[in-house]
């Protein structure tokens, strides 16, 4: 079911967390911090394994899917204690890079740990609850954190970089594709334009048929990170797209008419 609309429709409910409901009490200051001559690195192997394990992709890579019903309680289980030592870090003692992708890993870590309870019981019919993204579920530096808090308080206002929106999983099929690989500091950069090219070639992100041009909700729910009118638009669409898709989108000038997929990317 592909729908094309022109609003953002919220996904949460009551469900596991780390921490009670709440959220952020700290603004992005808090979080702009780093330590750039620390070259410690943070171990992500075991949601590495766990990523390796349960995302799913077609040949052509053009879908990656998590197995959300598939995860045995022993994985379930690990998954908890990576989510809990990334708990007991304060990231703004890190390099910068290091941070993103620690950021990265723990949002699509609890995102995942989020979606296996509210599954539990229901079946992957179930739609996701409307305080999916806003319920608190970790507590990083002292501060209880939603997936929102996350995305909105820290990663787009420190960074300040659409890429950032290529590696969150927002857990529905009408957002960019989860990497089989959990984020580092060495290689999240490439592995966030390895996912932008995917997605917007791919229909379900950018697809131009007909003269018209439908695009995902995430570049109208997040217009402004990408770009300050539909001109630098199109230009950001084409520095991913191929070929000609790329010529047809730098000339294109009509309206943007936007889809929403909310089934939960499980295969």
């Amino acid at each position: 079911m592909f729908i094309v609309c022109a609003i953002f429709l919220g996904i949460a409910s009551p469900g596991w967390s780390f921490f009670g409901a709440g959220k952020a009490n700290v603004g992005p200051d808090f979080w702009n911090q780093s330590d750039e001559d620390n070259r410690r690195t943070v171990d992500h192997s075991r949601w590495d394994r766990l990523l390796q394990t349960y995302v799913v992709a077609t040949a052509d890579s053009a879908v990656r899917q998590f197995r959300y019903t598939e995860v045995t309680p022993e994985d379930t289980t690990r998954l908890d204690g990576y989510i809990a030592d990334m708990q007991k870090l304060d990231p703004r003692g890190y390099s910068r890079q290091e941070q993103l992708a620690f950021w990265l890993n723990l949002y699509n870590a609890v995102s995942v740990r989020a979606v296996l309870t509210h599954l539990a019981g229901r079946g992957v019919s179930a739609v996701l609850p409307e305080d999916f993204r806003t319920r608190a579920r970790v507590k990083v530096a002292g501060q209880s954190l939603s997936l929102a808090a996350i995305e909105d308080t820290i990663l787009r206002p420190v960074w300040q970089d659409h890429r950032i929106h290529f590696g969150l999983n927002c857990a529905t099929m009408d957002c960019p594709n989860m990497d089989s690989r959990a984020y580092t500091a060495a290689t999240v950069r490439e592995q966030l334009k390895t996912s932008g090219i995917q997605f917007i070639n791919a229909d379900r992100g950018v697809r131009y048929a007909d003269g018209k041009l439908t695009v995902s909700r995430l570049f109208n729910i997040y217009r402004n990170d990408f770009a300050e009118d539909q001109q630098m638009l199109m230009k950001v669409f084409a520095h991913y797209a191929r070929d000609m898709k790329a010529l047809y989108l730098l000339g294109y000038t009509g309206e943007i008419f936007y889809s929403q997929d909310l089934r939960l990317n499980n295969p």
